[in-house]
């Protein structure tokens, strides 16, 4: 498949033109993750951690932070939206602007490699440098953390990042185009930016994790059914009944519990956010404490889960452009 095949394949099948693009935009990220690591969107975040100094203010009442936080999210989207979706127009290679787009939104593609080599430093007992490597993915307070709770806080980093940036915002990409996978990672940005388990931001991050809940509920579901069926021959009833009532909670829990199921470990509980500890929901808390070979476990897992779609899609994708060609 060439890109000047692209527009031809779009024209049979605009599905197996989605797939294509996704593929070929995996492929490119691994490539150049390999050369130099980089986060495209790190500007942004410059730019949300700026804009909260300006309207996020302690002196301010809740009603007037929250107001503050909806208004900063239309601020920060909507020009953007604007001038992206009119340039297209401006693009004669199409392909290449929702590649480019597509790139933009999938996140790291480099997270398991990371994690190996944090796993590696904490059977080391090398603490603080795992602690260093793992600190720029996560918002909570790492300087007290224990060998133990590093293993745990970078099998949660792992798993929520996967589902967030690469699940989430595929199935969105497949689904609805690149510009709404872009501005749904954006969103999900902002979310990591203006996060209201940091007392800062509350309550000026509660709209922006609200509408990221809803925004991955359903991809999140499909993640953990897909996950969940791997566990056949393994305690799947068993999984299935512990997890189903966080099913429709518009939060985490429902992939959060049953990965700690699946591993047999236990996750969530207490974590310090700007030096203030905050008691979270804690998941499979007759699990065992998870240990630095849990982190290699958990990526395995991960990555099982996307094989299984990557194959999915392939298939899919020749059935319906045999379909249509042969219609």
């Amino acid at each position: 498949m060439t890109a000047n095949n692209l527009p031809n394949l779009m024209e049979i099948s605009p599905f197996a033109y989605s797939v294509v693009m996704l593929y070929s935009v995996i492929l490119i990220k691994v490539f150049t993750g390999y050369l130099a690591s980089h986060e495209p969107l790190q500007f942004f975040r410059l730019f949300c951690d700026q804009l909260a100094k300006k309207v996020n203010k302690s002196k301010n009442t809740d009603r007037q932070r929250f107001i503050s936080g909806l208004i900063a999210i239309l601020v920060s989207l909507t020009p953007l939206v604007i001038i992206l979706w009119l340039f297209e127009a401006f693009v004669e290679a199409t392909w290449l602007w929702q590649g480019f787009l597509l790139y933009l939104a999938l996140g790291s593609l480099q997270l398991g490699k990371t994690s190996k080599e944090i796993a590696k430093l904490i059977v080391a007992n090398k603490n603080f440098e795992a602690k260093q490597l793992l600190n720029p993915w996560l918002l909570r307070n790492t300087d007290q953390l224990s060998s133990l709770g590093l293993a745990k806080s970078c099998i949660e980093m792992l798993l929520l990042r996967a589902v967030q940036n690469l699940f989430t915002i595929s199935l969105i990409f497949l689904l609805f185009g690149p510009l709404t996978a872009l501005v749904c990672r954006l969103l999900i940005e902002m979310h990591y930016s203006w996060n209201n388990k940091q007392k800062s931001f509350q309550p000026f991050g509660d709209s922006i994790a609200f509408i990221v809940n809803i925004i991955q509920w359903l991809p999140s579901r499909i993640f953990s059914l897909i996950l969940l069926f791997g566990c056949i021959g393994k305690n799947f009833v068993l999984f299935y009944r512990l997890n189903r009532h966080y099913f429709f909670q518009l939060n985490n829990s429902y992939v959060l519990n049953l990965f700690a199921l699946s591993l047999e470990v236990k996750l969530g509980g207490v974590a310090m956010y700007q030096n203030i500890k905050l008691r979270k929901a804690s998941y499979n808390d007759h699990g065992r404490q998870p240990q630095a070979t849990d982190i290699i476990h958990a990526s395995k897992r991960i990555s099982q889960v996307f094989y299984f779609c990557f194959l999915f899609l392939a298939l899919l994708t020749l059935f319906i452009y045999s379909f249509n060609i042969n219609r």
